[in-house]
């Protein structure tokens, strides 16, 4: 019995394609049918670069256009991963979706909460699937560290601290050439990774915190744009009046970074990577009050896969998506208010 698969078209040729073009290829409810850039001869050349060996071959029918209003209207296309510039995510993920398509958006979703909701709204009135792209989310550590967390081992958390970097290199400069109002800069690349966790670790009931105040500051180019931005989200006090904070840094001036660990009244956990390949051993390590101390290690995993297996099992099966418009809205709101605070 052959397994059915959500077609899939790609609006953009940029670089997460290394992991998300394979991921699309290699899960098995997926099959990748387009790929579409506004340069000439890009999403071929990325398709080729990207692909797995032997994959043109025998998939010689991947359609690669040179426009993407072609791609949003091929009748053939299910789906639409969006890795444009993050201030063009509204804008195209609307005109896929009043096509009808479904769209999985790299994060951010949008750079505004107004622009999420315009999302969400034309979501609802075409019934189509939407979710933010947090590939993280869907690595086995992540649910680990959640079940530690659940069982009570570390006490009520209070206290986490997120910190994302890395280096930048002159290839990446494209992500700092405009203010960080109009989508430049770390918090807008990095940035949702670092508040995502965070709200992640505090969340009740299944559900994601937001900050009820947030204070930061950043370092700016001359485009406005933030090199660094640090800052403190208070979730406020929790049932027994104590101070819950959530401490967080990014930064294009430091080495690769993507940790996050999580203090309670009893002891500590942390994972030690929350961006990891393929072929990596993930070690999340937890300590306790008595001076016990385990660190785990999981079996290689590929994240990028287990989120594109994820969405089109949502699709096909009509599920909902682990990642909810609330929960975008609400990443985006606090982000928002990173930025007045650096303003």
């Amino acid at each position: 019995m052959s397994i059915q698969k959500l077609k899939w078209g790609i609006l953009g040729a940029a670089r997460v394609n290394e992991r998300l073009l394979p991921a699309i290829i290699e899960s098995p409810n997926s099959e990748l049918v387009a790929i579409a850039s506004r340069r000439a001869g890009a999403a071929k050349a990325v398709l080729e670069k990207y692909a797995p060996h032997g994959f043109i071959e025998t998939h010689s029918d991947v359609r690669c256009y040179d426009d993407m209003d072609a791609l949003i209207n091929d009748p053939n296309v299910e789906a639409i991963y969006c890795p444009l510039a993050n201030e063009e995510h509204a804008n195209w993920a609307i005109k896929a979706i009043n096509s009808g398509k479904h769209i999985l958006i790299e994060k951010p979703m949008a750079i505004t909460l107004k622009d999420v909701e315009a999302i969400e709204a034309a979501a609802i009135k075409n019934k189509v699937k939407v979710m933010e792209g947090f590939m993280y989310r869907f690595h086995p550590q992540h649910q680990r560290v959640q079940e530690i967390i659940d069982s009570g081992l570390i006490g009520d958390v209070l206290s986490v601290r997120a910190s994302f970097s890395f280096l930048m290199k002159s290839a990446r400069m494209y992500r700092i050439n405009r203010s960080m109002a109009d989508g430049g800069g770390a918090m807008w690349d990095i940035g949702p990774y670092a508040i995502h966790s965070l709200r992640w670790c505090f969340q009740k009931d299944g559900k994601p915190a937001e900050p009820v105040s947030i204070t930061a500051h950043a370092k700016l180019n001359e485009h406005g744009a933030d090199i660094v931005t640090s800052g403190v989200l208070d979730f406020g006090p929790d049932s027994e009046g104590r101070a819950r904070f959530g401490h967080f840094d990014v930064s294009f001036e430091r080495s690769r970074k993507s940790e996050y660990e999580i203090i309670g009244t009893k002891g500590w956990v942390k994972c030690h990577a929350a961006w990891v390949f393929q072929n990596d051993v993930p070690v999340i390590s937890w300590a306790l009050e008595d001076g016990k101390y385990a660190e785990e290690r999981f079996a290689p995993s590929n994240h990028f896969n287990l989120e594109i297996e994820h969405f089109s099992d949502c699709v096909l099966n009509n599920k909902q998506p682990l990642l909810t418009f609330a929960d975008a809205k609400a990443n985006c709101r606090a982000i928002e208010m990173v930025l007045q605070a650096v303003k």
